[in-house]
């Protein structure tokens, strides 16, 4: 009987759809990437924060980690697989993000959109010195980190209850292994065909 071999992918960005890549951060109870969030409010201002009169209502977490292999299942086919982001495809996905002005949309549980989330931070962690230290994370270089306000007493409430731990991301991202086998053509090659096509009648040239 053979071995089962588990499929591992790379994921990236699909240049025609560069808009979608994160199209949102979602607030989960169990986190892909398998690391948890940390929050603040004035009980918990342990860091270099200055003090707070009243809960600051803020979280802290990592939302890619590059080359972290995350597992999935796809139904369809039963099978078991993982996928995982390069670093560089993790700092373009973050930029998108904030290119496209995705900060203010949020979900539950990859379900239902929410209010009152906003992104009011971003940043590649890039060495040793990174302020994701200061919150405890000790994760490898170009981690794309956030901060988020949460202003939605429900969601605050689920967070400050242990219910909510950590964030997944919702985007569209490709198999880089098939993107690589799409052909891809020059202009000279486009031009060429189009000539080819006009000689043999198959379409009239444009007068």
């Amino acid at each position: 009987m053979s071995k089962k071999t588990t499929k591992i992918t790379e994921l990236v960005i699909s240049e025609e759809n560069e808009a979608l890549a994160i199209d949102a951060i979602s607030l989960v109870t169990s986190p892909a990437i398998e690391v948890d969030f940390v929050y603040f409010n004035k009980s918990k201002n342990n860091l270099t924060f200055a003090k707070v009169d009243e809960e600051k209502r803020e979280l802290i977490s990592p939302a890619l980690i590059p080359n972290k292999q995350i597992y999935r299942y796809d139904a369809n086919t039963d099978s078991e697989y993982y996928v995982y982001f390069s670093k560089d495809t993790v700092k373009k996905a973050a930029y998108s993000y904030l290119k496209h002005n995705n900060h203010h949309k949020a979900t539950y549980q990859h379900e239902q959109r929410v209010a009152g989330v906003l992104t009011v931070e971003s940043w590649i962690k890039e060495g040793d010195q990174d302020k994701s230290k200061l919150y405890g994370f000790d994760l490898a270089n170009g981690t794309w980190f956030v901060k988020m306000k949460i202003e939605n007493e429900d969601l605050w409430q689920r967070i400050k209850a242990g219910e909510i731990k950590g964030l997944s991301i919702e985007g569209y991202f490709i198999d880089k292994l098939e993107a690589l086998s799409k052909p891809t053509y020059t202009d000279e090659e486009i031009v060429k065909a189009y000539n080819e096509l006009i000689t043999e009648g198959k379409i009239k040239k444009n007068v």
